[in-house]
């Protein structure tokens, strides 16, 4: 995040205690042109922001559990891969590692 940048748990805090105001001053702020539906509507848009970062944060937790599986996996990989490849090129000559995938190197 930028310096600056309100992350949207910070923007919707914001707007949450804004909505508070707005309904606590009602007749002040309807002086001004905001009635009673936009703070309505205000509202409801707040309530699906909510609802929004609740999902997200939700999926971000699955994606750093489910990266952590993945890097468990990749990294047994990774170890019979390397395993594998000193098989192959104690086992054939230098000409054969490609068939393997091994680029020849000297």
């Amino acid at each position: 995040m930028t310096k600056g940048t309100k992350s949207y748990a910070e923007q919707i805090n914001d707007v949450g205690v804004m909505s508070i105001g707005l309904t606590n001053n009602a007749q002040d702020v309807a002086t001004r042109g905001w009635d009673a539906n936009r703070t309505a509507k205000f509202k409801g848009l707040l309530k699906t922001a909510i609802d929004f970062n609740g999902e997200q944060e939700k999926l971000k937790a699955d994606l750093k559990q489910k990266t952590a599986e993945l890097d468990a996996v990749m990294s047994d990989i990774n170890i019979m891969l390397s395993e594998a490849r000193k098989i192959v090129k104690l086992q054939f000559p230098q000409e054969k590692w490609k068939e393997f995938g091994i680029q020849a190197k000297k």
